[in-house]
Order: C-alpha cells, then structure tokens, then sequence
C-alpha cells in the first residue's frame, strides 16, 4: 500500500499513513486517489483496528497548488482526468476504520478539509487550520460546507469561512476544530496513543458505532461537493479568483473588483 508520496506502516493494530510531498504537502486528485486506495486497503487488512493519519514535512497539508494551476492555464496546459478530485474524497469518508489527524503543522482550504475527514485530531500551538477560501476569491471545497459546520456550528463555520481567519492550534481545539492540543514534537505521538486507545475496544462494534454516527455523513458530503465543484468552476473564471490566489502567493492584500 506504500507508494512514493504515500507511506504505509502497521504497529500492532494501529496503521500509521503519512503523506510524503514535503514542505506543503499540495494534495491533487493523484495524492487523494492513492490516499483513498491506502485506506481502502486496510479496510480488508482485519489486524489493523485505527488509523493515523499524517504528514511528512512543514505543514500537514496546505492545501491545493492553486497558482500553479493558474499559470499552467495561462501556459495553455490542458488536462483531462477521468475523476474529480472530489469524487476521490468521496471514497475517504467511505471507508471504515477511526481516523485520528497529527496536525503537526498548518492545515489550509482543502488541507483542512482533508483534516475534517478524520474522526479526531491533534495540533500544536505551532499549527494554523484555515478555510482561506473566500479570503482568495474562491468558494469552500473538499465538502468542507458540510463537514466544518457539523463539527464547529453554522455560526462558527459560517465567519470561518467568510473571513479566512487562521486559527491557531490552541483557538482550534478551544472551538472543537481540533480535540488535543500538545507540544509540536509530540503531536504524533499523542495521535499514535490515541489510536492505540481506539484500537482496544471491539473492532466491529466500534465500525458499527462509527457508521451509525456517521449515518449521514457520505450522503452529505456528496451532495457538498457537487455543489462546491460547480461554484468553484464559476469563480474560476472571475478576476477576483485569479487576483487572491496571486495576493495570497505575493503576501499582499488582495484588490478585489466583484468582477
């Protein structure tokens, strides 16, 4: 199950899956699909019981490489792929194992959505998680319209989005984003022992429990995406889109014209 940019290891019944495109971790359909295979698979392996799910690198994940999309379109690159990226996140919230995220470093836009997929997570003070979408011009993804205000409140989620604030890791677990909050180089660690504490209840029961609380979640994280795709496939054409994602590389401020 191990591949390049994705690392597989098993110790006892917990499995460690990290992901291995150091600094930023940029996720594309490629990562996600072969993420997704990677859980697929110890979904059948009956010894592995909980998952950790973590990142090699600066940040857990930063997300999508979104000027490196735009100056490939504005090269004329063209690419066609036989799925969306969100129809591969679609195969992660299916699959049946309990999750916990080491967020280690920063997760943002989709690197957060990538985070809300697992069932816990642990951070550091170190840590930024933003959903910067609309703070680039962009509308939410990854079926973060879904899944954040599940697990923080329409309210919350609802500024999180619209302002792109950053949060650190102590305002994070403080408003339920994240659930531990340890030092940065034993955010691993701790994620590992809770997996492990996961890992001794009865495996099928705690599948059983799990897909009853996650009743409603596939259901509605489809839905999001869909949805999501096709208002990020609008805003893509707009000015605004192109200037927050060159702001956000430039470090400056956005000029933003509704146009």
């Amino acid at each position: 199950m191990s591949s390049e940019e994705i690392g597989v290891s098993i110790d006892g019944h917990v499995a460690t899956v990290e992901l291995r495109r150091p600094p930023n971790n940029f996720l594309d359909i490629e990562l996600i699909g072969n993420l997704a295979t990677a859980l697929e698979g110890l979904d059948k392996n009956k010894e592995v019981r909980s998952i950790v799910l973590a990142s090699a690198g600066k940040h857990f994940c930063a997300g999508a490489n979104l000027i490196k999309r735009i100056n490939d379109e504005a090269a004329g690159a063209k690419t066609t792929q036989p799925r969306h990226l969100y129809q591969e996140a679609q195969r992660l919230v299916q699959t049946k194992k309990p999750i916990v995220a080491a967020l280690h470093g920063s997760a943002i836009g989709a690197g957060l959505g990538l985070a809300l997929v697992a069932d816990f997570r642990v951070t550091c003070k170190e840590a930024r998680l933003a959903a910067n979408f609309c703070s680039l011009g962009y509308h939410p993804g990854f079926g973060m319209t879904f899944t954040l205000p599940r697990i923080v409140g329409h309210q919350t989620a609802k500024w999180l989005f619209l302002t792109g604030k950053r949060v650190p890791g102590e305002e994070a677990v403080k408003m339920g984003l994240a659930d531990r909050l340890v030092d940065q180089d034993k955010v691993r660690e701790i994620a590992t022992e809770m997996a492990r504490e996961l890992a001794k209840s009865g495996p099928l029961a705690v599948q059983a429990a799990r897909e009853t609380l996650h009743n409603d979640l596939f259901d509605g994280f489809r839905a999001a995406t869909e949805r999501e795709a096709f208002m990020q496939m609008m805003l893509r054409e707009t000015n605004d889109y192109k200037e927050g994602v060159k702001a956000g590389f430039d470090r400056r401020e956005p000029i933003f014209t509704a146009t």
